[in-house]
């Protein structure tokens, strides 16, 4: 992270170890607290839970619920620089009066509102943060994402937290941070919530088809593909050469295909053709050849087969422990340097640390007005669609000064593009764009043609004045425009560089098209979404681009603060193939036993999804242990279940699950979904209805007393809500300062007060067509 590593101290939980993992990543000192007899990942997988969660930490044991307990985890948090806290009560009576800390509380649901209490597990947390509703078949159950998507967002924006709070405890003390994992989902839904606030519509679950992109997941000869007809006239055209050339071009010849919106009214037609073709090749080698073709195509591959990907190997991706291969991190960090080795620490093997003196951090003092963490930061965005879009708002949102430019050359689909234009009104006004509008909040916009000499000169001025460059082209774009990292430090020595492009700027397949589903399919994560090996779903949604966005914005921050202490900035090559593979969870430490297995969970049982009363309406159910199932047959109405010998126990359950998903399911289906997760969570069982957009937005009292959605009046699309912060800082909070700007709105503002231009310059360049 930076020359003296900053201290975390982690007091653990599902929703909270992804983050010190990523912490771990950046170089910081994270020291896990574990009760006496271990984490509870020790006992998990025989062992390797742990070992993927918490390698790379020091570890030492306390009893915080006795007197000296207590008091040892006082005196390590008088040392430490934040406090990752993770349990269900919380530490705040142990941290209270250490001003320096920074005590980032990740709980499921947050610590404001009336459901604070509720049991959440990922099944349980995905359903009622809208992210179930997103993927399955339209008239079967929703389907949960793999490997605890969930709990891992609700860690990388705790990660992200962490960062926000030491950067502003440079103007002031620590504070009290508080992430809900139930807001990190809603966050992370692409459009599923935006197209109830934009046309008021709820998709139905998209099966294996994208709702909006036409892309979707196609059967090869020997598993999956995921890819689809692209985003441009190009790569359709592409396509259809390819499928004349092999004779199976059909009737997608005809001239009326080469409309894009008959294409996507008939697109189940389109994409049976595609599907013959497709099927009849293996997996690998259609995905070379049709990115041999500058095609977005990848194949579907499962996590035992990610180390013979050539790109993650030639990048130095995986890390080693001990003699195992497991899943790195989403970046290089700092300055290029990747982490290759990570020691397992034994139960309370650092115990010294109890007894260490290690000075606490300088509290500076508050400034009169409290401005948010980024405040003072000025980023240059240069990114389109949905990943770098989305990092950008994260660092708009928490006070950053985002300057969008959009180039004339390059337009945005989010935009321009019919089929994804959420709106409604003209889906032909790239300024009421509900998907850009929402992505691209709190952000100004200047209007430039990159094509152009004088348009590239501009960019160069505008560099000079920032403090970072985010862009999310393909890898040779930006050398190119003749804008490569050592052009950057020569205009700007201190650039924080964030390139995003889908593969990284090294590596064999730098080159290869990527969309968030061929990112997916190439991490593992498609191959595990489904009901069985024979039986894939597909993650279909942008759930590849949010992640990458975040461990973008998360890149930024640790990069500011590394220049902060350094005085160096950096180029961050963030793959997002690399991003998505290290929310891979245990998946690769388990090898080939990382299958498909639906809604249910390896070591507790029952959990699932189960129909309720009403059209599409389905409840998410969890037990973890014993006395959990016990409370449910209590409230389900069937007591004897808890003692019979068949059901008593977790293994002889999962032996019945076809006996007990009956039984829980033939209750449910005469319930309400709300009404029946309120009696199970009064007894202490994990449950939460399946909810979509409507339903987050019009019924969720959690969200809502959260202030989650926030409503701004856009000077072109009206008034309409926004998606909120899922990370709230109490001392320097973030939020929708400000509606998306309309396209140009702020070019020559822009221009004159950051760059210093003339106002007759700005109109030369006005005339000549470089401005718009």
């Amino acid at each position: 992270m930076s020359e003296s590593a900053l201290r975390v101290v982690e007091l653990s939980s599902p929703f909270a170890r992804f983050a010190g993992r990523l912490l771990v990543g950046l170089g910081f000192e994270v020291v896990l607290v574990e009760p006496p007899e271990g984490d509870e990942t020790r006992r998990e997988l025989d062992g390797d839970a742990f070992v993927h969660w918490h390698a790379g930490k020091r570890s030492v044991t306390v009893d915080a619920a006795t007197p000296d307990g207590a008091a040892g985890l006082r005196h390590l948090l008088e040392g430490a620089d934040i406090l990752l806290d993770g349990t269900t009560d919380g530490a705040e009576a142990i941290a209270e009066g250490l001003d320096h800390l920074v005590h980032v509380r990740v709980t499921p649901f947050g610590l404001v509102g009336p459901r604070t209490d509720w049991q959440g597990t990922d099944l349980v947390v995905a359903a009622l943060g809208g992210m179930l509703a997103q993927v399955g078949d339209p008239d079967g159950p929703p389907l949960r994402l793999p490997e605890n998507q969930a709990e891992q967002l609700a860690g990388v924006n705790a990660a992200v937290a962490a960062l926000l709070g030491v950067r502003a405890r440079r103007s002031g003390p620590g504070q009290l941070i508080d992430v809900s994992a139930q807001a990190c989902a809603a966050a992370a839904l692409e459009a599923g919530t935006l197209a109830y606030l934009h046309e008021d519509r709820v998709p139905p679950r998209p099966g294996r088809v994208h709702p909006l992109v036409p892309h979707g997941l196609f059967r090869a000869a020997d598993g999956y593909l995921g890819g689809g007809l692209g985003g441009s006239p190009r790569m359709w055209d592409a396509l259809l050469d390819w499928l004349r050339e092999e004779g199976a071009e059909a009737d997608l010849g005809e001239p009326r295909w080469q409309d894009p919106v008959e294409r996507k009214k008939h697109q189940e037609h389109v994409f049976k053709v595609v599907q013959d073709f497709v099927g009849g090749w293996p997996k690998a080698d259609f995905a070379e050849r049709a990115q041999a073709r500058k095609l977005p195509w990848a194949a579907v591959d499962l996590p035992h087969e990610l180390p013979d990907n050539p790109q993650l190997s030639a990048r130095g991706f995986f890390t080693r422990v001990g003699e195992r291969t497991d899943l790195g991190f989403p970046f290089a960090f700092p300055e290029g340097h990747r982490i290759q080795d990570l020691a397992v620490p034994g139960l309370g093997a650092d115990r010294n640390l109890l007894d260490e003196h290690r000075p606490p951090p300088p509290v500076a003092t508050a400034q009169d007005s409290v401005r948010p963490a980024l405040d003072g930061v000025r980023v240059l965005d240069l990114t389109w669609v949905l990943a770098g879009p989305y990092c950008t708002k994260v660092l708009a949102d928490h006070g950053a000064e985002v300057i969008k430019v959009e180039s004339v050359g390059r337009p945005d689909p989010t935009r321009f593009a019919p089929f994804m234009h959420l709106s409604r009104g003209p889906h032909t006004d790239p300024n009421t764009n509900g998907y850009f509008n929402e992505v691209n909040r709190n952000k100004r916009s200047i209007a430039l043609d990159t094509r152009t000499e004088e348009g590239v000169e501009v960019l160069r001025d505008l560099i000079a004045h920032c403090d970072v460059l985010v862009e999310n082209f393909s890898s040779t774009v930006m050398k190119k425009l003749g804008l490569g990292y050592e052009a950057l430090r020569e205009i700007n020595p201190r650039i924080v560089y964030v390139s995003m492009s889908g593969m990284g700027h090294t590596g064999p397949r730098n080159g290869w098209v990527s969309y968030a589903d061929t990112v997916s399919a190439s991490a593992g994560l498609t191959g595990l979404t489904g009901w069985g090996p024979d039986d894939v779903v597909g993650v279909i949604y942008g759930h590849g681009d949010i992640v990458a966005g975040l461990h973008a914005a998360l890149a930024t921050v640790a990069a500011l603060e590394h220049r902060a202490e350094t005085g160096r900035g950096q180029h961050i090559d963030l793959s997002q193939l690399e991003a998505i593979t290290a929310h891979m969870g245990t998946s690769l430490v388990r090898g080939r036993e990382a299958e498909p297995i639906g809604n249910a969970h390896p070591s507790w049982s029952p959990q699932g999804v189960y129909r309720c009363l009403g059209a599409d309406r389905w409840l998410a159910v969890s037990v973890r242990d014993d006395t959990e199932w016990a409370s449910l047959c209590e409230v389900i109405g069937r007591p004897e279940l808890a003692t019979d010998e068949r059901t008593r126990t977790e293994e002889g359950r999962r032996r019945v699950g076809a006996l007990i998903d009956g039984v829980l399911g033939e209750w449910t289906r005469t319930m309400p979904a709300d009404a029946a997760a309120e009696l199970l969570q009064a007894r202490g069982v994990p449950a939460g209805a399946v909810q979509d957009g409507r339903e987050l937005v019009e019924h969720d009292p959690q969200l809502r007393a959260r202030g989650f959605y926030v409503r701004k009046e856009h000077p072109v699309a009206g008034a309409f809500l926004h998606e909120g912060v899922p990370i709230r800082l109490t001392r320097t909070p973030g939020g929708v300062r400000e509606p998306a700007p309309v396209l140009g709105a702020d070019t020559d503002a822009v221009l004159s007060e950051v760059a210093g231009f003339s106002a007759e310059r700005i109109q030369r360049l006005h005339d000549s067509g470089v401005l718009r």
